[in-house]
């Protein structure tokens, strides 16, 4: 397994971690990713480890609290071995502050999360949506108290927009408070915004990237194809409304180019689709997934290989897709290239 920086830090996280999604699914969402209980979920994680992946990632909202449970029963014992990265912000109830970045929430939700994971420390912990209700400042002065207290070591974010990380970075900065070096974000071949404006920010301020969905919300997986109806048993009947939307034609157009790059090198097309994240700029860790024994060794073997740069070259070509304005004259003109080149 190669390590690798988070960001601008010192910590060193495998290149690809687990998410812990599955684990004790309930509710129409995370029910429908998996239902994984402790005794499975530790074989999972004793699979990792020997393959030396050794950073485990959750939510508080996942399953409401089973998800870190199930997570924190199965790491018993196993604790100075792991990293683990939680996250923290969406609502856990209907009550005016089950929800949000506020200090009370934060120092309390820390707390809850810490019991459940049955930890003294959450390695990477992350704000799982951007509260514009709390002031940046009563978040990062929250967050400092929590680093220095040791109930966390490093943070970051998730599904932020760059104005609001480089927000929070200036103020970070201006109080010596502790910047963030994680951004939790979407990134596949079939969702590329992330390099329009977070991947530049993230390389200009040492901001890892752990991606999410690598297999864009279950669609490259190598069962969906042209031409075929969606499989009966596919989890995109319950959950496609959930994820970031693909158009149909753009999916196939990557899905064949997946295919035949897959054949070439005698890999699965998610190991083709992961590996090639792998490649990409301010990516630290991809994380994945799996219900079952079967699914995790599939896409740990994503890594120890690489593609060529020619079917790396295909796969870009396949997925890309028009440049959002004010980044499509930076593609497509010469002048305003030579003075902002893409960040890939």
């Amino acid at each position: 397994m190669e390590y690798r920086r988070l960001g601008a830090s010192g910590l060193k996280v495998p290149a690809l971690s687990f998410g812990a999604g599955t684990f004790g699914g309930a509710g129409p969402l995370f029910g429908a990713w998996g239902n994984t209980d402790a005794t499975e979920a530790r074989r999972l994680v004793e699979i990792c480890l020997e393959a030396g992946v050794n950073l485990f990632d959750t939510a508080d909202v996942y399953s409401n609290g089973a998800s870190e449970e199930v997570l924190g029963a199965a790491l018993k014992g196993l604790r100075d071995d792991v990293l683990i990265s939680t996250k923290m912000s969406l609502p856990m109830g209907d009550g005016p502050n089950d929800g949000g970045s506020s200090r009370s929430r934060l120092i309390q939700g820390v707390e809850d999360a810490l019991h459940r994971l049955d930890t003294d420390r959450i390695d990477i912990f992350q704000l799982h949506a951007f509260d514009a209700g709390t002031p940046v400042e009563e978040v990062l002065s929250t967050l400092d108290t929590l680093v220095r207290d040791g109930k966390l070591r490093y943070v970051g974010v998730s599904n932020f927009s760059g104005w609001q990380i480089m927000k929070a970075l200036a103020v970070a900065d201006r109080h010596g408070w502790p910047r963030y070096v994680a951004h939790q974000v979407y990134y596949s071949l079939v969702g590329r915004d992330y390099e329009w404006d977070l991947m530049p920010l993230g390389r200009d301020e040492g901001v890892g990237a752990l991606v999410w969905s690598p297999l864009g919300w279950g669609r490259l997986t190598g069962k969906i194809r042209r031409g075929q109806p969606l499989p009966e048993g596919s989890r995109l009947h319950d959950t496609a409304s959930f994820g970031p939307p693909v158009e149909d034609e753009h999916l196939f157009r990557v899905v064949d180019a997946l295919e035949e790059v897959a054949g070439e090198a005698g890999k699965t097309v998610p190991q083709v689709a992961i590996n090639w994240l792998l490649q990409r700029p301010t990516v630290s860790s991809v994380i994945i997934g799996a219900r079952n024994e079967e699914q995790l060794r599939q896409n740990l073997g994503a890594v120890g290989w690489s593609l060529t740069p020619e079917q790396i070259a295909r796969l870009d070509a396949a997925s890309e897709v028009t440049a959002p304005y004010p980044h499509f004259p930076y593609r497509r003109q010469e002048g305003f290239a030579r003075l902002n080149p893409p960040a890939v």
